[in-house]
């Protein structure tokens, strides 16, 4: 596709470019507004504002990728992060130029996978940098032919950096190692969640010198549950003191709570056809000797507490406890402890 009449001197658009241009034409359309039922689905994603610490996360990358790319192009590179904002994966990969380079990374500890999109204009203005192309004297024009070998290495040695820096910029979070499993020139072998699922987007604008480029950073929230509560925080190390007063109040009431504990004496497991068949006056045989104590488990609800045997005291049956099943509040005191217990009589 080319335009004559001296409009464009005869330039040749790129893929880019193209997509750019159709872009902008269908700008002007009025917004169509969604649907309830499409407003309630989009409700359900997680909003990234509820993980402060992920902005955090990508705000350290962008000081040290820019760090990084001045050694790497031996020139000025200034990052910005233009967007962050959670999408569903489907209606990105459809938004996104088909020009673009789709790099799939693993975050190893989390077994699960990332994505970074590099678009055309990034990926042959570091090609052109790097390969000794002329600077200060602007953009060129991009070419729309596969990427070479060489040219292909060149980016996956960006892609390499760029995993190294955001492993270092989620270490105050937490460790991870972020490698790079591969690189596509379609998006249909870079999926790496159902297109329903929400990740988070990241748009980081790239200029260097004279030329410009965008690089996306989409995780997935499936990536990112194993270190949830850690992007959860407000701020670094988040601890909050503890209210005193309270806990001595939930104390107090939880000490003051009637419950309810059952005797067992014994159980039986029988077939649910013999329950069936139960009738008044028929009688159910547990194995007991004469002349043995009597074990009782003492439960509340399906929790044991004690284990005892079974007595008299003052006329009425009581349980002698012998054993403590819960555990002791204090996770280091690993002793039995000795609780009071009534004598039964003879």
């Amino acid at each position: 596709m080319s335009f004559g009449n001296g409009v464009t001197g005869g330039h040749v658009l790129d893929q880019s470019e193209i997509d750019s241009l159709l872009g902008n034409a269908f700008s002007g359309l009025p917004t169509r507004e969604e649907t309830g039922m499409e407003r309630v689905i989009r409700a359900g994603f997680v909003a990234y504002e509820r993980l402060p610490m992920l902005e955090m996360v990508f705000n350290t990358l962008v000081r040290l990728l820019s760090s990084t790319l001045r050694s790497f192009t031996n020139g000025n590179v200034e990052i910005t992060m233009e967007s962050m904002r959670s999408i569903p994966f489907g209606d990105y990969m459809n938004m996104v130029p088909s020009s673009s380079l789709f790099a799939v990374f693993k975050a190893v500890q989390w077994e699960n996978y990332g994505l970074i999109i590099v678009d055309s204009a990034l990926s042959y203005s570091i090609i052109d940098i790097l390969l000794g192309g002329p600077r200060g004297v602007g953009h060129a024009g991009m070419e729309g032919r596969p990427h070479t070998a060489i040219e292909r290495s060149l980016i996956e040695k960006l892609i390499a950096l760029t995993l190294h820096d955001l492993s270092a910029a989620f270490s105050p979070v937490c460790s991870i190692d972020l490698t790079f499993e591969r690189l596509e020139v379609s998006s249909r072998f870079a999926t790496i969640t159902r297109a329903s699922n929400a990740v988070v987007m990241t748009k980081l604008h790239i200029d260097m010198d004279d030329r410009s480029g965008y690089l996306d950073l989409i995780v997935p929230y499936a990536t990112l549950e194993p270190v949830r509560d850690q992007l959860s925080q407000q701020f670094m190390g988040e601890r909050f003191g503890r209210d005193s007063i309270w806990e001595s109040h939930l104390m107090s009431e939880i000490l003051e709570t009637e419950v309810q504990v059952s005797a067992i004496f014994e159980e039986k497991t029988v077939p649910l056809s013999t329950v069936l068949n139960i009738r008044p006056g028929m009688q159910i045989a547990f194995p007991y000797q004469s002349d043995t104590p009597i074990p009782v488990t003492l439960q509340c609800g399906q929790t044991p507490l004690f284990e005892g045997r079974l007595g008299q005291m003052h006329g009425k049956a009581a349980v002698k406890i012998e054993r403590r099943l819960v555990p002791s509040d204090n996770p280091h005191d690993h002793r039995e402890p000795i609780l009071p217990s009534p004598t039964p009589a003879e």
